[in-house]
């Protein structure tokens, strides 16, 4: 029975969030955290900014004071980025302040200094201000001993840099799970061969081990699983002592494809072998031996895909984190397109800018197989089963590639 996309991505959120997994945690240096899952909670170590801070560089005042500009005040010194006035401002007087340096007692705003003249120690003030205009209050991003970051979330550029902020050289993370990749099929050859004309190399490894590390996993390749059941048994057995076991090819209904019968009589139990996708329809899913694997279909486009959306999504469950299921965006569509009726189709495409707008383009492709075309393209076009033929200007859905 072949399934809907949006069912069979739900069937893998459940079933992960059924068994899951408790990863094993560790403390790793900050520079070694990059792509990780968070296995702690983080708080702030002391207000965020510390201090009213200054978003500009001009003159720290008193706002009653320039109420009616222009006004002369008294300059009573500068304050840096990393230093700091002693003093208190007072009536009609006023401080030059650099972006990021720390408010001085008793001004409440700060004048950019495109608005004002400095003359010897005084400065001709050309415009009002509110108070707190060009300036962030201190605690206003985050109080000391509030939560900053949850445990369960993937760390980017931004969460590192908020870690250095609150001082975590060293982090708590999950440790990456081991994801055992096992294409099959006596065409496969290795990627140093020299193929013979009916042969092809096996790009469907290195791919898929670029996508497992990029999610979060590491990649183990087994090698390549010949057409015969008892070579592919062993194989298997072996994918099944990893974290998660990503299959390609052999989940057709061809003579030589033996991957589900082989997992069958190792005891998998199967929650889909077939999905609504174009490319990606023998898409297999299921657990055997207490651990995932995903069949995925062997042409190159639709082992990308489906990994895509379906095995990076639960590799973030499988280390620790939240399922993330892939993220649709949306575009113009550059010229006509006509999807396939009754199934959720991905398209290489383009996407660039037109007129300030995101505008999408189909790449020249041959169909599944074509990796040429996936690498021309930076994304995929979305097509649902319910859309009829598509022209120039309609708004579609968007993956990106990566």
């Amino acid at each position: 029975m072949t399934i809907a996309f949006e069912q069979a991505l739900t069937i893998v959120k459940e079933k992960l969030a059924e068994a899951r997994p408790k990863p094993r945690a560790e403390v790793v240096p900050l520079d070694d955290a990059a792509g990780r899952i968070l296995a702690e909670g983080v708080v702030a170590d002391r207000d965020y900014p510390p201090f009213h801070r200054s978003t500009r560089d001009g003159y720290a005042v008193r706002a009653a004071d320039v109420a009616m500009p222009p006004v002369e005040l008294r300059c009573r010194g500068e304050i840096a980025a990393g230093g700091h006035f002693d003093d208190a401002v007072r009536e009609h007087e006023c401080v030059s302040i650099m972006t990021g340096a720390p408010m001085p007692k008793g001004a409440d705003a700060v004048v950019m200094v495109e608005y004002s003249e400095s003359h010897e120690d005084t400065v001709s003030i050309q415009r009002s201000v509110r108070p707190g205009e060009n300036v962030v209050p201190q605690g206003s991003e985050a109080r000391a001993g509030s939560s900053v970051l949850q445990r369960g979330r993937r760390l980017g550029a931004g969460e590192l840099g908020l870690l250095a902020t609150v001082g975590k050289s060293r982090v708590e993370v999950y440790g990456r799970p081991v994801v055992a990749i096992l294409p099959t099929g006596d065409e496969v050859v290795p990627v140093e061969h020299q193929p013979e004309w009916f042969q092809i190399r096996n790009s469907n490894a290195v791919a898929l081990s670029a996508q497992v590390a990029a999610a979060g996993g590491v990649p183990r390749r087994l090698g390549i699983a010949p057409d015969r059941p008892e070579a592919l048994r062993s194989l298997i057995r072996e994918g099944l002592q990893a974290d998660l076991l990503l299959l390609s090819g052999g989940v057709s209904a061809g003579k030589y494809d033996f991957v589900e019968q082989v997992l069958a009589e190792l005891g998998a139990e199967f929650y889909f072998q077939s999905v609504a996708l174009r490319p990606g329809k023998p898409l297999v899913f299921g657990r055997a031996q207490g651990k995932f694997f995903f069949g995925l279909p062997g042409n190159p486009v639709s082992t990308f895909v489906t990994f895509a959306l379906f095995g990076r999504p639960a590799i973030a469950v499988l280390g620790g984190g939240d399922f993330e299921p892939p993220t649709f965006l949306r575009a113009r569509l550059s010229r006509s397109l006509k999807p396939p009726r009754g199934l959720t189709a991905f398209v290489p495409a383009q996407v660039t800018s037109t007129a300030g707008e995101p505008a999408v383009n189909p790449v020249g492709w041959q169909g599944s197989g074509d990796l040429v075309g996936v690498a021309a393209a930076n994304g995929f076009i979305v097509t649902h089963p319910e859309q009829g033929n598509l022209v120039a200007g309609d708004w579609v859905d968007v993956m990106t590639k990566n």
